[in-house]
């Protein structure tokens, strides 16, 4: 795993948990000489991130629409800065670029961005792992609302597989190095009973 792309909040959130375990997801991402591509912010958990990956000696891929965010938002320090029109075309670098990716603490933005990235590897767009840090529990309610839509009967169990979680940088990190894609049935369950 070369590059890994990280969705994160723009704020830093109440716990200093969130903040700690950005930087250590940073520290590591750089030990194993995996690129961060992310939204290219130097404030918030991404800019805790990224500044991480780069005290480390790391390499650090921001993507950022043009015109969209105030300019001093813009990390100063980046690797390399992509800039593009939209999101929907931030979102698609992004994608093309890495190997894999991880969320942590955010907003609607992040859950927007991860649960794309969810929704195409269900439908086989692409196998690329996807791990949520869980620091604080933060995902253990979003965790509990996709157990509840298999329970509904409007997601397949074995999607529930298409992710890893850890409350730990460094095992998330490993678990995703180590990822083999489950075999998914159809996502229409009516589908799958004929």
């Amino acid at each position: 795993m070369k590059k890994i792309c990280v969705y994160s909040g723009s704020n830093l959130g109440n716990h200093p948990s969130y903040h700690a375990l950005a930087t250590e997801l940073g520290t590591i991402l750089a030990q194993k000489k995996i690129e961060l591509v992310y939204g290219g912010s130097n404030v918030g958990l991404m800019g805790a991130i990224a500044d991480r990956v780069l005290q480390c000696g790391g390499k650090v891929t921001g993507v950022m629409p043009k015109n969209l965010f105030p300019n001093e938002i813009i990390h100063p320090a980046l690797t390399k800065l992509i800039e593009v029109n939209d999101m929907h075309e931030r979102k698609k670098n992004m994608f093309e670029l890495s190997d894999g990716f991880i969320a942590l603490p955010g907003g609607i933005g992040t859950y927007e961005e991860v649960f794309e990235i969810l929704s195409w590897a269900q439908i086989g767009i692409h196998h690329k792992p996807v791990g949520f840090l869980n620091a604080e529990d933060f995902f253990s309610p979003l965790f509990r609302l996709l157990q509840h839509t298999v329970h509904a009967g409007f997601m397949n169990p074995k999607n529930l597989s298409l992710f890893r979680y850890s409350s730990d940088p460094l095992t998330l990190v490993e678990e995703l190095e180590l990822y083999e894609p489950p075999v998914l049935a159809t996502k229409w369950l009516e589908l799958n009973q004929k």
